[in-house]
């Protein structure tokens, strides 16, 4: 990840503290886009703030155990992904795993192979982290990441719970075996 990487007018790479605004707008719009209708409003708006905010974008884009990759298409974000080591929950047991914290891929970039695209590089960072699985919890009412991540080789391997105030929410926790550079698979 020390390069930017480019695919058909789609520039990937991992993102700077100079990001964070950028970064704290998308986030907070993508997540709101995606779980407003099933949220209290003002527990979804605090959550936004606290989970999404400038600070806490920039502290994390300046973290370096923390891989934000961002993905643009002609200069706008369109989709990021967050890499990093984090105790996985007790029904994930695969030895070197690291977390998936964060996949967001803007609507209007569904379908046209983004998110594909965005998961290999998801991939490298792990690597890059020495993981050999990658762990994250996704929603159980998203059926369209779920469809998503089994697509991409991730095998559901129990629940855990996830607040937005306190709304306890049960996500589903997925793993998949951390893919070879393609330099290493043949």
């Amino acid at each position: 990840m020390h390069s930017p990487t480019q695919i058909e007018g789609v520039t990937i790479r991992r993102g700077s503290v100079n990001d964070a605004a950028d970064l704290a707008a998308f986030a907070a719009r993508t997540f709101n886009e995606t779980y407003s209708a099933d949220n209290n409003p003002d527990d979804l708006r605090t959550h936004l703030n606290t989970t999404y905010g400038l600070a806490q974008q920039a502290a994390e884009l300046s973290d370096p155990l923390v891989f934000t990759i961002l993905a643009r298409l002609n200069g706008e974000l369109v989709a990021f992904a967050q890499v990093r080591r984090n105790m996985p929950p007790l029904c994930v047991t695969h030895p070197d795993p690291i977390e998936l914290h964060r996949f967001y891929v803007d609507q209007r970039a569904h379908g046209s192979g983004m998110a594909s695209r965005l998961m290999q590089v998801v991939h490298q960072a792990a690597r890059e982290l020495q993981g050999r699985h990658i762990w994250l919890s996704v929603w159980e009412r998203n059926p369209r990441a779920i469809a998503f991540y089994k697509k991409e080789m991730f095998v559901d391997v129990g629940s855990t719970f996830y607040a937005v105030g306190p709304d306890k929410q049960t996500d589903r926790v997925l793993v998949a075996n951390v893919q070879p550079r393609d330099s290493d698979a043949g």
